[in-house]
């Protein structure tokens, strides 16, 4: 198997052998695995930096310095589509929005997909997520990031990548292949018990104290604090996929993983805890996509505070 789950970015981690057998959903990948394969003609990488504040500072960061070969995917224009009534900021991206995208890129049903960013995973972990929900399984994020790759003095450049050949075969889209959750099921759930909702946000914002991009502080009646920093380890690479496995478990108390729904600000780096659960072998949580901004886009839902 090319991509391997990796339990964190430092290369020379033994990958334990539970989480290299060949039916392991792909997750992680290290820079080293990645340096081998990247210039292969059946590899794609794409760069997710963005910065929620400066929209702009993502792409332009990548227009000095990126991974060779490297595509740029924007958060706003690539992985969402424009926000609806109630839908949150960042809505999932309309199909054949997401085709097109992929098919500029160059990705087709073979293609081995490789996502970074330099925010631990929090928009490469939506990019890994999408394309899972879409049917496409050969998909992994760099552990690390953009701070990995260069940290292990791999090769950087600004070079735009070639314009992209045409495929052999189209990347049929299936939508639906991982859960997503709504407000309607989100509301009965959380008023019967059946769910546990994890929100991943940083402890200020879930306790009402800082609120730096919705217009409203606190968290959702019932939701359990799971900050996603702390799936990373001191060097911004996933922790191993034991403590992930035990942190999540922990929070879950005994309940499936497909009992819980996972949510942040807008439904984007909710997606890294995601992707750390199914590393850890806890695969099968919903995300809900409007999050935080969908759902106080009703004034009438409660908020809580601590």
């Amino acid at each position: 198997m090319l991509f391997s789950a990796m339990l964190s970015i430092a290369d020379k981690r033994l990958c334990r052998a539970a989480h290299c057998q060949a039916d392991t959903a792909m997750t992680l990948i290290s820079p080293a695995e990645l340096a081998r394969h990247y210039q292969d003609t059946d590899w794609v990488v794409l760069d997710c930096r963005f910065d929620l504040l400066e929209p702009a500072a993502g792409r332009a960061a990548w227009a000095e310095s990126h991974i060779p070969r490297a595509h740029y995917a924007d958060l706003d224009q690539d992985l969402a589509q424009v926000p609806g009534l109630g839908t949150g900021r960042h809505p999932l991206p309309d199909i054949e929005q997401l085709a097109a995208s992929l098919a500029r890129w160059g990705i087709g049903p073979r293609t081995r997909v490789v996502a970074y960013d330099d925010a631990g995973a929090s928009i490469a972990g939506r990019l890994w997520w999408l394309l899972r929900w879409a049917g496409h399984e050969q998909v992994a994020v760099l552990d690390g990031g953009w701070s990995a790759w260069l940290a292990a003095g791999l090769p950087a450049d600004d070079s735009k990548p070639a314009p992209t050949a045409e495929l052999s075969a189209p990347l049929i889209l299936t939508p639906g292949r991982l859960p997503v959750c709504s407000v309607e099921d989100l509301q009965a759930g959380l008023m019967d018990g059946s769910l546990t909702l994890l929100d991943v946000r940083t402890p200020e914002r879930f306790a009402g104290k800082a609120e730096p991009i919705d217009p409203v502080a606190g968290h959702i009646p019932g939701a359990i604090n799971l900050p996603l920093g702390e799936n990373l380890d001191s060097s911004g690479g996933f922790l191993p996929a034991e403590e992930l496995a035990n942190r999540f478990s922990a929070a879950l108390a005994g309940r499936s993983p497909a009992s819980a729904v996972v949510m942040c600000g807008s439904g984007v780096s909710a997606c890294q805890s995601l992707l750390a659960m199914e590393h850890a072998g806890l695969g099968g949580a919903a995300l809900y996509t409007g999050s935080w901004s969908g759902w106080i886009s009703d004034p009438a839902r409660p908020v809580g505070r601590l």
